[in-house]
């Protein structure tokens, strides 16, 4: 059994064919072209920062639209976009989101040692596009959470190596420009590197202060926003979250109810988290697990939480497919995937407005898979780990000794 093991992951790990990456370059190509034809815009959630920036051209206030839950950051980052002609954007914002995800997958694979031309690397990225909903849906809507699905590889890849100061100035940028990756920051906490939690916190904090100074209102974040994602009471946003906050409330629970029991699964999940950095081996597993598990916890009880939203955590999750003890080794793994499989029709599943339904039971199920290999899952190093992530991890381990952040 074991030998079969190996077999399948020398297959993988060989250089791509040609016609693999061609098939992968068209399928990518094709999806930037389509959405371009379709959104003249970029899609509807990038035009709604572009339409904050060009508020914010015209003396306006970017907040005046209850729709844009950005830091003020992403208001003068979406200025250049604002300028541009309509008929270049269209093209390049969905070619931009691509390229974010294509990032963080390249980065995602580096963290376990694993080559950007390997077979795996190829087919693992042809998987994601064309068997993964939310893939399309990123794309399709030009959402900025894209800066989040690239950040939170290339950061827990620095911090695998011991570059904990520039990993919290890559998490910083992610924050500035949109708030998602903020639970990320207790992985700091929980490895006592101060200063790379400080780029974290003083990176964003900067940014918003010096871009809110420029603005008509300068804290629209606090007075709108905010609020705006406290309450939830948005009847549009409700039908697209899925956490488990705003789906258990349209099954008929009470609200109060339903944001007890995501508070209490997003406690779990951070308790879980904890423990397995306290498991104590260093390498990419330790890190890339517990930032993911932060996150899917944040996810369980945040409002809004989108099925895009997925994408900050899969790239990470799959690539460490190949590395024994992977939580992406279980079958429950792939079960919890099986909802977002594009083209099969769900029994009264199949209106969009529906669709939060199977979001949510992708994100309870990754929740609860990752959650448990925190717990009692093998540690990577400790199983057998492929001779390339095993030396990533001692050079990670003599990095984490030296001195500084």
């Amino acid at each position: 059994m074991e030998t079969g093991k190996t077999a399948v992951t020398g297959w993988m790990s060989r250089p791509a064919e040609w016609h693999v990456l061609a098939v992968l370059g068209a399928v990518l190509l094709a999806a930037v072209v389509r959405v371009g034809l379709r959104a003249p815009d970029g899609g509807m959630d990038n035009a709604i920062v572009v339409r904050a920036a060009e508020a914010w051209l015209h003396g306006r206030s970017p907040y005046a639209d209850r729709h844009f839950l950005y830091l003020p950051g992403a208001v003068l980052a979406a200025v250049p976009q604002a300028l541009l002609p309509t008929a270049a954007a269209r093209f390049l914002v969905p070619a931009g989101v691509t390229a974010g995800l294509v990032a963080g997958w390249a980065c995602a694979l580096r963290l376990y040692g694993v080559s950007w031309r390997s077979r795996f690397a190829a087919y693992g990225l042809l998987g994601l596009a064309l068997g993964f909903a939310p893939f399309g849906h990123l794309v399709e809507l030009g959402n900025w959470t894209v800066a989040s699905a690239a950040a939170l590889p290339l950061g827990a890849l620095l911090a695998s190596r011991g570059r904990w100061t520039a990993a919290g100035l890559v998490i910083g940028a992610a924050v500035a420009v949109k708030p998602l990756l903020v639970p990320v920051a207790l992985l700091f906490v929980f490895a006592r590197r101060w200063r790379g939690l400080a780029a974290v916190v003083g990176l964003p904090v900067a940014a918003s202060l010096g871009a809110a100074l420029t603005m008509p209102d300068p804290a629209g974040f606090f007075t709108r926003t905010l609020p705006f994602l406290l309450r939830g009471d948005d009847a549009f946003v409700r039908l697209y979250e899925a956490s488990p906050a705003a789906v258990l409330g349209r099954l008929g629970a009470p609200q109060s109810l339903a944001t007890l029991l995501a508070g209490g699964a997003a406690a779990a999940g951070v308790w879980c988290a904890w423990r397995r950095w306290g498991r104590g081996d260093e390498g990419p597993a330790r890190v890339a697990e517990c930032a993911t598990m932060l996150m899917l916890s944040a996810f369980l009880v945040s409002r809004p939480s989108y099925d895009h939203y997925l994408l900050v955590v899969l790239p990470l999750l799959l690539a460490g497919v190949l590395t024994p003890g992977a939580p992406g080794r279980t079958p429950w793994f792939w079960l919890a995937l099986v909802p977002q499989v594009p083209g099969f029709a769900w029994p009264w599943l199949e209106p969009g407005t529906r669709r939060a339904f199977k979001d949510a039971a992708t994100l309870c199920l990754l929740a609860g898979t990752l959650g448990g290999n925190c717990l009692v899952g093998g540690v990577a190093g400790e199983r057998g780990a492929p001779q390339g992530v095993a030396a990533g991890g001692r050079r990670a381990d003599a990095e984490t000794a030296a001195p500084g952040g």
